[in-house]
This record gives structure tokens, C-alpha cells and sequence, in this order.
């Protein structure tokens, strides 16, 4: 016990310097106290004791309400809770015991408890109704307006049974998000390969990466690091469908209850709050503001992307017929393969020419170089720092020479770790004089080794950078209160910043300056780029309209009662809507491993909602020097380090001049059958 108590102590005392620190340049690295499962609970119990401290200082006060009594006590205890909150749902996602991560589990659901709570106490609710805001700046009345709104949104006007029935539903709602998630995270899966010819057309470095094991057998894994490859390169069409169907049912049958009694939950919820629909109760406080509006943009996307969708899927059946003269219908294994034979014979490009320009270790040293010009920042790697895992790394941001925020990388798969796709996990919002930012980066991409540089697929040097916009834009949005810090705005804004910066990776300027031949050296050719943002066209309907019948699930299991709806006809019927490939039967459970149904739930339209702004954001900038001009710093201030302290409609407006628009979403859709017909004219 006393070796346990020797091992607890530090870190607490790290936490106590944390949690009370008034000075962020003294705040320790996250996990610098190495903390067991019992110091990470005392130290998540500390900070729930602090916030429910300063909620009873507001219930408490006699005299009247001012700023200063009220309103700093009452953003203390949101600055608590929500480190709490996600420092567990961070190690839930990330640590490898999973003993602790039974434990993280646990404190995720008491922090998320005790904010249900706080969203429900009518006396903190009346003592910020009744402040004077009369001499207050406008941050801080918008801050106020903003909770308010959040305080109805939640029940807190309603009688004491309702608000108790509110609570509870919100707490199970809590316990079964996490269950959710956890599913996905631990259910993972590998298919055996028995012989090297199932493996014919993926990469060397691929099938040198995956070496039968002693019972002669290669078994993949369901992470990204395996899926992309498999699905664009591997010939062989049983192991691209074994692969698809084992992929698209993570987390299923054990995730099909507890998604259903997550929609009766919220739909209770929304009917408790007067609302006809989860749907329309979640879209009240972001940009789209009904349901209803959610139905009108899938359509609207739909008719947008169906003509070129259209277009792309006969050019895919024409090119399957090549190998299957017989095929009268594309697969939803066969997509990704199909799209790589066009790109090849049609515009002489093959993605794995681009792969040698793309080792882990100098895409990850050009992002950082790259966001350094961009938002006129600085990066320190910080060595010997502890993590949960030896793999991550601990970063410092400064800004003009004064450090401004800390960030970890964890970007390889390993067991237990959320395997699929790629986040951006805050930890600490960053108050201006109180709190420094802190957040992690958690990725799924190759690990170089020494006879092994880590090739990555384009897509995720792209799916880098997008998740580094988010990092950095929670780093940024510095605000001198917690509850409008950090990714606080509208949550259909969120996405903006990071798709916007996915058109930095098709400058070939910005591309040469770090992807460089992992043999020779060479910097990537022009011509090259060229070629692959001409091919990287093609394809961009048929996702926009996956992406479209994945919007649709979300909102179509969300937007009525839930005994109407059926998991598996929704999933089939949308993607039979919305795309023209055929679906294998597993396609049904896909919802089973659709972690967004959890967080987003009837809100994943904010994918593409946010993609038509971010094309509008990026006509702004000189694109003979993206990383040059006053654009970027402009872009950083009127955009980014507001934060949540006004409408994300009004950081629209004050970055454009105006409101946004369709028309760059719309060439950007159609670019490949415009770029198609400008060289075919230059051809004629």
C-alpha cells in the first residue's frame, strides 16, 4: 500500500497545480505524474469536488448578482467539468489496459452526470438570468445568451418531476454513449489470408508489413492502416469482400441494443422539451436550427451530386467489365479498386506512385512546418515527456515566443486504442491568464520502423492535416471564459476550419516543400501533383453521395419515434437512395460501427454543411501562395481565436464580407467533368 500511495502522490500534486493553477506557464504536461487507475479517479474526483464547490458559492450568495460572484464561480465549475468530462473520454479511447479503461469508463459517466446536474439547477439558472449585463463587453453577454439558451435546452424551466426524469434519461443517455463507443474501440477484428495470390495488387511494403504467422496464415486487421489499402489495391474480389463485411459490422450485434435505447432516450428527451423529434431538438442551438432544414440540405445534395454521380458510376462499370466482361453492377467493396483502375487509364496516375513521397516521419515534420507559415506559430517536440503510451509525443505551441499551448500525438494503431479513423481530442479549453490549451491528436496511420518508412496513403496525409486544423483551432480560440473556449461554437461550424485545410495538400508548392522520395530524395514532381488533383476528382460525387446517405441514416433513425424505425432497413434503404452500388448483406449493421450515431447523432450532416463553407473560405486565399499574404493571419484572427464568442453565422459574414454561398461547393463538386472537358478541348 505504501508503494502505491509513493506512486499516486506525484501526480496528484500535478493535478492540484492544474486544477488551481493561475498561471498557464506553470500548467504540467497532462500525464507528467505517471497516474495509476486510483490516481487518475482522485485526481477526475478533485476537480467534480471544485466544480460543485463553486455551484454551491452561486446558491449560496445572499446579495446581489454581479459578474464577479456569479458568473466567474459558475464558469469555474464549467471549466471543471468539462476537463473532467474529457480527459476521461480521452483515456477511454486511447489507454492500453483496458482495466483502466474500465475505470475511465466509469468517471466519464459520474462527470457527465454531474453536468446533466448542473444543466438542470434552476438556482444557478436564476442567479444568471438575473445579472446585469448592462456594462458587460459583448463576449460576455453573448456568453450569457448563449448558456441561457443551453439552460432551457436542457429543461432547467421545467417542474421538479420532469427535470428529475430529465436527468435520469440524460445519465443513461451518458452511460450508453460510452457503451457505444467502447464497443467499437474493443471489438477488433482481423481476416486470415492463406496464401500470397489473395494479396496481388496491394503495395510491398504492405505484404511485407503482414508475414504469415506459425500456422502459415496473414491476418489484417480492421484499422485504417489495413482498410485503405485493401480496398483500393487488393485484386483478388472475395478478400476485398470478406474485408468490407467484416469492417462494416465492427461493434455489431452488441452495439444494435444499445444504439436503440440511445434514440428512446433522446427521443423522450426531445418530447419532454416540447419538441416532435430528437432531430429537431438537436438542431435548436446550431446553425441549421430544424430538423426539417437537415431534410431540405440532403436533398439539395442529392440533386447536386447525382448528375455527376451518375457519370462517375458508368465510367466504374465500364472499367469493371474490363476483367468481368459479364458485371452489371458495382459492389460497395468495388468501389475504391475501380476508382484507381480509372485513375490510372484515364488520367495516367496511380496512387501508389505518390506513396514513396509520403514516409510518416516527413509528412508529420511538413504539417507541423506547414501550419507553422499558415497561422505564424511554433512547435517544440518536448522529449522524455510520460504518456499512456511510449509511441505518443508531447508538443509545445508558441506564439511570438511565448508558449500559448501543448498538444500529444498519438498516431498509430495498437490494441485497445479507438482503431478506426481519426479525432482531434481536447483535454483543457485554453483561458486566457487561467488554463493552457491541451489536446491530442489520435490517428491510425503506419509506423515506420527501421526497414519499414511508414508509406501513407494520400487520403491520409490529407486526413492529417484536417485533423491538425482542428488541433490547432482548439489551441487558438483562447477566450477569457471557458464556456465559449476551444470548439465551443455552433457544432455544424466545427468541421469549417479542417476541411478548408484539406486544399493545402493539392498545392503542389506546398506538397514539394516536404514530400520528398523516401530513396532518392527527390521532392515530388509538379507534374505529378498535377496529375493526382485530376484524378482525385473523379470520385468526388460518389462520395459526396455516400456521404449523403450517411447524413440521411443519422437523421432518419433521429427524426421520428423510435419504434417506427428499423436499423437495418434505415441503412439499406438510404444507401440504395443515395448511391448506385449494390450492398452486401452486411451492409444492414453498418450502424453498428458508425461511431457518430453516438456523438453527432442526428448532426453528421454537418460533414457536408460545413464542406459547402469551406469551399467558400478557401476562394479567399491567394492560391499562387497559400501560405502567403495577410489572408492567413486575417483568417486566424476574424475566424479562429474567437472561439464560441459570437455566432459562427457572424464569423461567416465577418471573414466573407457576406453570408455563404453555394456556388465554390458546386464547381467544386463538378471540377473533374469541367477539368475533363477543358483537356479534352485543348486535346480537340
Amino acid at each position: 500500500m505504501l508503494l502505491n500511495r509513493l506512486h499516486v502522490l506525484p501526480f496528484l500534486l500535478l493535478v492540484a497545480a492544474s486544477v488551481r493553477a493561475q498561471d498557464p506557464q506553470s500548467q504540467p504536461p497532462v500525464w507528467a505524474g505517471k497516474p495509476d487507475a486510483a490516481a487518475f479517479e482522485k485526481a477526475e474526483n478533485d476537480r467534480l469536488k471544485i466544480a460543485q464547490s463553486s455551484v454551491d458559492e452561486i446558491v449560496a450568495l445572499k446579495v446581489s448578482r454581479t459578474i464577479e460572484n456569479t458568473l466567474k464561480p459558475f464558469d469555474e465549475a464549467i471549466r471543471q467539468l468539462n476537463a473532467a468530462i474529457r480527459f476521461a473520454y480521452l483515456m477511454q479511447n486511447v489507454h492500453p489496459d483496458a482495466n483502466f479503461r474500465d475505470h475511465t469508463t466509469e468517471m466519464f459517466r459520474k462527470a457527465s452526470a454531474a453536468q446533466t446536474a448542473l444543466s438542470l439547477n434552476r438556482d444557478v439558472y436564476r442567479a444568471i438570468a438575473e445579472l446585469d449585463l448592462s456594462a458587460s463587453d459583448a463576449v460576455t453577454r453573448y456568453y450569457v445568451q448563449r448558456q441561457l439558451l443551453a439552460f432551457r435546452l436542457a429543461g432547467v424551466d421545467k417542474d421538479d418531476a420532469t427535470r428529475a426524469r430529465l436527468k435520469l434519461l440524460n445519465d443513461q443517455l451518458d452511460e450508453q454513449k460510452s457503451t457505444f463507443e467502447r464497443n467499437i474501440a474493443d471489438d477488433q477484428r482481423t481476416i486470415e489470408v492463406t496464401g500470397d495470390s489473395e494479396l496481388e495488387g496491394l503495395p510491398r511494403d504492405f505484404i511485407e508489413r503482414h508475414k504469415p504467422g506459425p500456422d502459415g496464415k496473414i491476418r489484417i486487421a480492421t484499422d485504417d492502416a489495413d482498410y485503405f489499402p485493401v480496398m483500393k489495391y487488393a485484386r483478388n474480389d472475395e478478400l476485398r469482400r470478406r474485408w468490407f463485411a467484416t469492417y462494416v459490422t465492427q461493434g455489431y450485434p452488441q452495439n444494435r441494443g444499445v444504439l436503440q435505447n440511445m434514440m428512446q432516450r433522446r427521443y423522450e428527451i426531445a418530447t419532454l422539451l416540447g419538441y416532435s423529434s430528437w432531430a429537431d431538438y438537436n438542431a435548436a442551438d446550431k446553425m441549421i436550427l430544424s430538423g426539417r432544414n437537415i431534410s431540405d440540405f440532403i436533398q439539395q445534395l442529392d440533386v447536386a451530386a447525382r448528375p455527376a454521380m451518375q457519370r462517375e458510376f458508368t465510367e466504374l462499370l465500364a472499367e469493371k467489365r474490363k476483367t468481368h466482361p459479364e458485371a452489371k453492377e458495382i459492389w460497395d467493396y468495388d468501389g475504391s479498386l475501380y476508382e484507381e483502375d480509372i485513375r490510372r487509364s484515364k488520367y495516367n496516375f496511380d496512387s501508389q506512385s505518390v506513396r514513396p513521397y509520403f514516409p510518416y516521419n516527413e509528412v508529420k515534420q511538413g504539417v507541423l512546418d506547414m501550419a507553422a507559415k499558415l497561422f505564424h506559430l511554433s512547435f517544440r517536440n518536448l522529449p522524455n515527456v510520460p504518456s499512456w503510451d511510449p509511441s505518443v509525443e508531447t508538443w509545445e505551441v508558441s506564439d511570438g515566443g511565448k508558449v500559448i499551448g501543448r498538444f500529444y500525438l498519438d498516431m498509430h494503431p495498437r490494441p485497445g486504442k479507438l482503431n478506426s479513423g481519426a479525432m482531434t481530442a481536447p483535454i483543457f479549453r485554453g483561458i486566457r491568464g487561467k488554463q493552457m490549451p491541451e489536446a491530442v491528436l489520435i490517428c491510425n496511420f503506419p509506423k515506420p520502423a527501421a526497414t519499414d518508412p511508414g508509406l501513407m496513403e494520400y487520403d491520409n496525409v490529407v486526413t492529417f492535416f484536417h485533423e491538425f486544423g482542428h488541433l490547432m483551432h482548439f489551441i487558438l480560440a483562447q477566450q477569457p471564459w471557458a464556456g465559449i473556449s476551444g470548439l465551443s461554437m455552433e457544432f455544424d461550424f466545427i468541421e469549417v476550419p479542417s476541411q478548408m485545410l484539406e486544399e493545402w495538400m493539392r498545392s503542389p508548392e506546398v506538397l514539394a516543400s516536404f514530400a520528398k522520395h523516401y530513396q532518392t530524395g527527390e521532392p515530388i514532381p509538379a507534374e505529378l501533383v498535377w496529375r493526382m488533383n485530376r484524378a482525385a476528382a473523379f470520385g468526388r460525387a460518389g462520395e459526396t453521395a455516400s456521404q449523403t446517405a450517411l447524413t440521411a441514416i443519422s437523421y432518419d433513425i433521429y427524426k421520428g419515434k423510435p419504434a417506427d424505425v428499423n436499423l437495418d432497413t434505415v441503412c439499406v434503404d438510404d444507401m440504395r437512395r443515395y448511391t448506385l452500388g449494390s450492398l452486401v448483406p452486411e451492409t444492414a449493421h453498418l450502424y453498428a460501427g458508425f461511431s457518430h450515431l453516438s456523438d453527432y447523432s442526428s448532426a453528421y450532416y454537418t460533414y457536408l454543411w460545413d464542406r459547402v463553407i469551406a469551399e467558400d473560405f478557401f476562394q479567399q486565399f491567394d492560391k499562387k501562395n497559400l501560405l502567403g499574404g495577410d489572408t492567413p493571419m486575417r483568417y486566424r484572427r476574424v475566424v479562429l481565436e474567437p472561439g464560441g464568442s459570437m455566432s459562427a453565422n457572424d464569423l461567416v459574414k465577418n471573414f466573407l464580407g457576406r453570408p455563404y454561398n453555394t456556388v465554390a461547393f458546386g464547381h467544386w463538386l463538378e471540377e473533374e467533368s469541367e477539368t475533363s472537358a477543358t483537356i479534352g478541348s485543348k486535346v480537340k
